[in-house]
């Protein structure tokens, strides 16, 4: 079992050695929390035990599990949200970040250049010819925004040169809804288009909600698949359930269910509401390239809350819960892959972080003993921090033996002057009921 050493109150270490390098990283989750705090937004209760009854609960449901329990599906789920496990081969662009619905949660003033691309169109056309000419394979191709609709002759050519130059890729367009019409409908389908996905918002006034239904609606006549993609607002469960059924009459292909988040800006609003900050709210505390913000507390919550309704229901549309984690986990799959490593690193075929083990001050001596008389020579010994590193497949030579051990998690990261293995996390095993094949 892995032991998450950010929570100092719940793991008493006994190596000396130990306890000041675990107290670096405390040191830097303390510092994390502080900043969110800061902002006047408040960090929830830990919920991870009800959080992982509601999970057993559907696996005895029979809902599908994927990416390490990071992706839930029931009845279906997009070809682009299989390829989102790695991201490898799928590209995203957007003409403009500018948006005629300006929600307060929207996380695209996080983007780069969010300013600029209000004002400015980005050449997505030449994008994708440039794509072409550097001979880059994409299987899947997304055009998002702010709202692509806003510029529709735009949206047609780009889909209209994703065709031509890539013919297998599959495409999606992401929108509100409000500016579809039959005959855009019409072209984009004769253009290739294969998805598209409808946002919702449920603090909308009814008539604009089902407008937006009415569009959807319209929109299974012209295009292959056709979901929608929200994120579930702590509190709006009853909400939600009864718009799962009315997405369910209109028989489409699913819905994404996301993580609300915190996009690090109008805290006055999600402190108004009452919202908090999830505990904890990564597994890996990182510089994710996801500029979603902080998953909100309970929000995943009534995710699997609406996972069990569909169940319940016999709902027959997809129904998708895609983590915040599971939004993640292609950009470290993508660092990691294929990089030339030290033997004593194992990529994770879980999370894809590069694992290593380690042991510290009066336990190396008896860490190396063990893997000198298993002739096991590939490790690393570290004067300044006092650790002994090594392969965590070689802590099965350690059974039965009462010894401290920290899975050390790491990324690649590419600098100035090169490449360099990053460690991001240390979490405690002991020997005896420690399986790396089955968690790692």
């Amino acid at each position: 079992m892995l032991i998450n050493l950010y929570n100092e109150q719940d793991v008493i270490i006994k190596n000396s050695s130990l306890l000041r390098y675990a107290q670096i990283y405390r040191d830097i989750y303390k510092r994390f929390l502080t900043q969110i705090t800061a902002s006047g937004v408040k960090l929830g209760s830990n919920q991870e035990k009800e959080i992982s009854h509601k999970i057993e609960r559907l696996r005895d449901l029979g809902v599908v599990f994927r990416n390490d329990d990071k992706s839930l599906f029931l009845n279906w789920l997009s070809p682009a949200c299989e390829n989102c496990k790695t991201g490898v081969g799928s590209t995203t662009l957007f003409f403009s970040l500018q948006c005629p619905r300006q929600c307060y949660f929207c996380f695209n003033p996080n983007q780069e250049g969010y300013e600029y691309y209000r004002q400015n169109l980005r050449n997505c056309v030449q994008e994708l010819q440039e794509i072409h000419q550097q001979g880059i394979k994409i299987s899947h191709l997304a055009l998002s925004g702010g709202e692509p609709l806003l510029y529709p002759v735009e949206v047609v050519n780009f889909f209209q040169t994703a065709l031509e130059l890539f013919p297998k890729v599959y495409t999606r367009l992401y929108t509100a809804g409000d500016l579809l019409n039959p005959d855009l409908l019409g072209v984009l389908r004769e253009n290739g288009l294969n998805e598209i996905r409808f946002s919702l918002k449920l603090e909308d006034p009814e008539e604009v909600r089902s407008r937006v239904l009415d569009y959807i609606a319209l929109a299974k006549s012209y295009i292959p698949v056709v979901m929608v993609e929200m994120p579930i607002i702590p509190g709006t469960l009853e909400e939600m359930k009864k718009l799962l059924s009315r997405l369910n009459d209109l028989d489409i292909n699913g819905i994404n269910l996301l993580e609300f988040c915190y996009p690090f800006y109008n805290a006055g609003e999600f402190r108004s509401r009452g919202f908090e900050i999830k505990n904890p709210p990564f597994n890996v505390l990182y510089d994710y390239w996801y500029a979603g913000g902080l998953p909100i507390d309970r929000s995943e919550l009534e995710c699997l809350d609406l996972l069990e309704y569909a169940v319940e229901q016999h709902l027959k549309l997809g129904v998708h819960y895609c983590s915040l984690e599971n939004k993640l986990t292609g950009q470290i799959y993508q660092q990691n892959l294929g990089q030339r490593v030290e033997s004593y690193y194992y990529l994770s075929r879980k999370d894809h972080y590069y694992k290593s083990a380690k042991v510290f001050g009066k336990d190396i001596l008896t860490v190396k003993q063990v893997l000198d008389r298993n002739h096991i020579k590939t490790y690393n010994l570290s004067k300044c921090y006092d650790f002994l590193e090594f392969n965590v497949k070689d802590i099965d030579f350690l059974k039965g033996i009462d010894i401290e051990v920290v899975i050390s998690s790491n990324v690649m990261e590419e600098r100035n002057d090169g490449k360099y293995l990053r460690e991001l996390k240390l979490d405690l095993i002991y020997p005896s009921d420690f399986r790396w094949q089955n968690e790692l």
